[in-house]
């Protein structure tokens, strides 16, 4: 079962007040039905069939006729189909079909916005993909509805044209999880934010392994140049030029050639009498190259 199927099954199961419940159906018929003569409202979900059948009899007052059908074509699948045939005109009247809807309290647009998810509406599961959710609709001004209905509470919707539809979608996932809490379905939400937290917590761990690779991988190469310098003195004769303590860090960096300057720095200190730091082997090395450098000018004079 998908994300979108759970959240879905959920909400269809919560109870609405009668503001709720007409403004839920006034987005779900608006955006999901066949309306002419008749009113025909195709689903997948038997729990969001009887829901919607539930709503359509005790706020409008119809009782609508259910057909059940098997379609075979990709996967088998039942299709649930609601047809009203009765008090049309009256239903039309009521859900203001040829305006757009006036939605004046919080309440009203947050069950309009769940009439719309349940009919038109998709998330991206949590677990396997990024973080998506999308209202899918044919005009461009019901997805500027929806978007304008989403931001007003925040979520920092968008709308893009995909193909002939035009979805309306929020991407953050705060604010997906946000859109979850005000649909009150706790246990989606509850999925989804131990999803979102076991990822972030993830990536963190990805992202300070990735760090230390690369502090790992710069502390190889920091080693190996001063190895070479250290080399380039052993070559031309030149460790006798230097102090006890230069030639003491020498000593160390070739036994321990993988160690960063605070661990040199630790284990000089540990193992022999000179107390030293970071900043101070740091200092060792530096007259280390300048040393060679001077040697190399000197030279090609």
């Amino acid at each position: 079962m998908t994300f979108t199927t759970k959240l879905k099954e959920e909400i269809s199961k919560l109870s609405d007040n009668e503001v709720e419940s007409r403004s839920l159906i006034e987005a779900f018929l608006r955006y999901n039905a066949t309306i002419n003569d008749k009113i025909i409202i195709t689903m997948e979900n038997a729990s969001v069939c009887r829901y919607i059948y539930k709503i359509i009899k005790e706020s409008l007052g119809v009782l609508p006729k259910i057909t059940v059908r098997i379609q075979k074509r990709f996967r088998v699948k039942q299709i649930y189909i609601l047809e009203i045939n009765d008090k049309i005109e009256y239903i039309k009247e009521a859900i203001s079909f040829k305006s757009m809807p006036i939605l004046d309290s919080d309440e009203e647009k947050i069950a309009f916005l769940k009439g719309t998810f349940l009919g038109v509406g998709n998330v991206s599961n949590p677990k396997t993909s990024g973080y998506h959710l999308e209202f899918i609709l044919d005009k461009e001004k019901d997805a500027n509805f929806i978007a304008d209905l989403l931001n007003y509470f925040h979520l920092n919707a968008k709308v893009i044209k995909r193909g002939y539809k035009y979805i309306a979608y929020i991407k953050m996932s705060e604010s997906i999880s946000d859109l979850i809490k005000m649909f009150r379905a706790t246990n989606s939400l509850f999925e989804f934010e131990d999803t979102r937290i076991y990822r972030d917590h993830k990536n963190m761990v990805n992202r300070l392994n990735n760090c230390e690779l690369a502090n790992q991988e710069k502390t190889i190469q920091s080693g190996l140049k001063q190895l070479q310098d250290i080399e380039y003195l052993e070559e031309h004769d030149l460790l006798p030029l230097l102090d006890d303590k230069l030639k003491l860090v020498i000593e160390y960096r070739k036994k321990y050639p993988d160690l960063s300057l605070q661990e040199l720095a630790d284990t000089i200190s540990v193992n022999t009498d000179y107390k030293v730091g970071k900043s101070g082997i740091n200092h060792h090395f530096r007259s280390i190259k300048k040393i060679k450098e001077n040697h190399l000018n000197n030279h090609k004079k």
